[in-house]
C-alpha cells in the first residue's frame, strides 16, 4: 500500500512545520512491510516562505498558483504517485493513531475512502456548538471534513476529483461522489471517531462570531452563489492567518 499524502497550503508558514513534524511521527510509528508513503506540500501561491520550510522538512513542493482550496488539492493529487490519497490541512496535526485506523480501513478492503471527527481546542461556548453539530451531520451523513479526507486515488480520478467550482466545501460533494462511486464497486465510506484530528481553531480567534454566524447563514441560504465566488468567503480566502 502506496500512501499519497497531499497538504494544501496558502501562507502557512507559522504552522507547517508542526503539520509536517506530525506526519513524519505518525508515518515512523506506523512503519509496517508493504506500507510506503510521500509527502506532498502544495504551494497555493503563498507570499511567505510556506515552500521553503516544506522543502526542509523533506515534503515534495508542487506550485498552484490559483488561489483556491480543491484546485490545490488537486494539483497535489495529480503529482501523487500513491494508490491512496491522504488530504490533510497545513493547519491540523496527524496523530499515530488515527493514522493507524486508516491503514486498518485501507487494509480492510472494505472502503473507498474515509474522513474523520474534528478536535479543536479552546472552542467559545457557540462554536463548540457548531463544531458538535457538523461532528453528528458528518457521521450521520458520512461526510469528511476538509482538514482530511482519504480515498483510493482510482475513485478519485474517475469522479474528477474535487470540485474546481467550489471555493469551499468541495469536501461534501466529493464525499457524496465516492460513496456513489463506492456502492457501485461494493465498498463504504467511513468517517472515523476514536481518535478525532486535531485541528486548528484559529479562525475563532481571527474571526467575530457575527463574522461566523454570517458566513454559515449566507452558505445555507444561497450556497450557489456563495460557494462558486470566493468574494463571498472570506472567513476562507481574505488572507487573515
Amino acid at each position: 500500500m502506496y500512501l499519497s499524502i497531499v497538504i494544501p497550503a496558502f501562507n502557512e508558514a507559522r504552522l507547517i512545520e508542526g503539520s509536517l513534524q506530525s506526519v513524519a511521527a505518525s508515518i515512523a510509528a506506523n512503519q509496517r512491510s508493504g506500507f510506503t508513503s510521500e509527502i506532498i506540500v502544495v504551494d497555493n501561491n503563498s507570499t511567505d516562505n510556506t515552500a521553503e520550510l516544506a522543502r526542509l522538512a523533506g515534503a515534495t513542493v508542487v506550485f498552484e498558483p490559483i488561489n483556491q482550496i480543491g484546485r490545490a488539492r488537486n494539483a497535489g493529487a495529480a503529482h501523487a504517485t500513491g494508490d491512496w490519497l491522504l488530504f490533510l490541512d497545513a493547519d491540523s496535526l496527524l496523530t499515530s493513531e488515527l493514522l493507524t485506523d486508516i491503514i486498518r480501513v485501507i487494509e480492510s478492503g472494505k472502503y473507498v475512502g474515509c474522513g474523520s471527527t474534528l478536535h479543536m481546542d479552546g472552542l467559545p461556548w457557540w462554536a463548540s456548538l457548531t463544531l458538535q453539530f457538523w461532528t453528528g451531520a458528518s457521521i450521520l451523513f458520512r461526510w469528511a471534513a476538509g482538514a482530511l479526507v482519504v480515498c483510493r486515488r482510482d475513485a478519485f480520478q474517475e469522479v474528477g476529483g474535487f470540485d474546481q467550482d467550489l471555493y469551499a466545501l468541495d469536501e461534501i460533494r466529493l464525499s457524496k461522489q465516492l460513496k456513489r462511486w463506492g456502492r457501485q464497486h461494493g465498498l463504504q465510506f467511513t468517517i472515523l471517531t476514536q481518535h478525532p484530528l486535531k485541528t486548528s481553531s484559529r479562525k475563532v480567534s481571527l474571526y467575530s462570531g457575527r463574522e461566523i454566524a454570517a458566513q454559515i447563514f449566507r452558505i445555507f441560504f444561497l450556497p450557489k452563489r456563495t460557494l462558486q465566488d470566493k468574494k463571498h468567503l472570506s472567513v476562507w480566502y481574505d488572507g487573515r492567518r
